[in-house]
C-alpha cells in the first residue's frame, strides 16, 4: 500500500518537474516475472523507472540506506531489498529475495554495472542479472536511461529540475538459449548481451569493458572486489 501511495504522490510531482519521454514501453510483458536491467547514472534512476510503469517494481538498494533512520522508513516502505557491497552471504540473501519476487510473478529491477558511473561511461555488467534469469527463467528487458545524470549528478546532493529524461525499453531477452552451456560461459555471454542492448538503447553513452568504480582513482583495485548481488 505504501508503494502505491508514494507512486501516486511522486508520479505527478516528477512529471511536473522533469520532461520525461518513454519509448518501447510495450516491450514490457503485462503479466509474469520480468527482470529490468538498466544503466545507472543517477540516484533518481530508481524513481524514474517505476514512474513510467503500471506494474510494481522492486529494486535492490545498498544496505547503508537501511542503516540510517532518515532513509530506512522509505526503502522498507516501498519494498526494496537491502544488499551489502561486501558480497558473500548478504548477496546470496538478496538473490534469494529477488528470486522470490520473480517466482511470484513480479518485476525486479537491477543495475548490472553494480554502481552509478563516475566517469560518464557505461561499464561492464556483473553476472548477477544472468544468474537470476537462468535460475528463474524470467526474461530480461534491457532499459536505457538517458539524461538522468543531468537531473542529479553523482557528486550532488540536491536534484536539478526541468531537465529532459528519456527512458527506452528494449525487446525481452529470453534466457533459454543459454541453458545448454557446455563451456560454462553462459553467465558472461548473457550479461554481455544485456549490456550490449543497454548501450544501443542509450545511444550517446560510450561503453568501456571495465567495471564501474565508486571513485576514478580506485580503478586499479576495484576490479578485485566482490560486486553487488553476485560476482562476475
Amino acid at each position: 500500500m505504501f508503494y502505491w501511495f508514494m507512486k501516486a504522490i511522486l508520479t505527478p510531482t516528477l512529471r511536473g518537474l522533469y520532461r520525461v519521454r518513454v519509448e518501447g514501453r510495450s516491450a514490457l510483458p503485462k503479466t509474469g516475472p520480468v527482470i529490468l536491467a538498466a544503466n545507472h547514472r543517477s540516484f533518481l534512476d530508481s524513481l524514474f523507472l517505476p514512474l513510467v510503469l503500471g506494474r510494481r517494481v522492486t529494486f535492490v538498494a545498498k544496505a547503508e540506506y537501511f542503516d540510517s533512520k532518515k532513509t530506512a522508513w522509505f526503502f522498507r516502505g516501498v519494498g526494496q531489498i537491502p544488499i551489502r557491497r561486501e558480497g558473500g552471504s548478504a548477496s546470496e540473501g538478496a538473490l534469494a529475495a529477488a528470486t522470490e519476487v520473480l517466482e511470484s510473478g513480479g518485476v525486479f529491477a537491477i543495475y548490472p554495472e553494480g554502481t552509478r558511473t563516475r566517469d560518464g561511461f557505461t561499464h561492464r555488467g556483473h553476472t548477477g542479472v544472468a544468474r537470476l534469469a537462468l535460475k528463474t527463467g524470467a526474461p530480461i528487458v534491457p532499459v536505457g536511461l538517458v539524461g538522468t545524470e543531468e537531473c542529479q549528478p553523482v557528486d550532488k546532493k540536491l536534484p536539478r529540475f526541468f531537465r529532459k529524461v528519456k527512458i527506452r525499453f528494449g525487446a525481452p531477452i529470453p534466457p533459454e538459449r543459454y541453458r545448454e552451456d557446455a563451456e560454462g560461459l553462459a553467465l558472461r555471454q548473457l550479461t554481455d548481451e544485456v549490456m550490449f542492448e543497454i548501450v544501443q538503447l542509450c545511444e550517446r553513452y560510450e561503453y568501456r569493458d571495465t567495471y564501474a568504480t565508486k571513485r576514478a582513482e580506485d580503478l586499479p583495485t576495484e576490479l578485485a572486489r566482490v560486486a553487488p548481488l553476485l560476482p562476475a
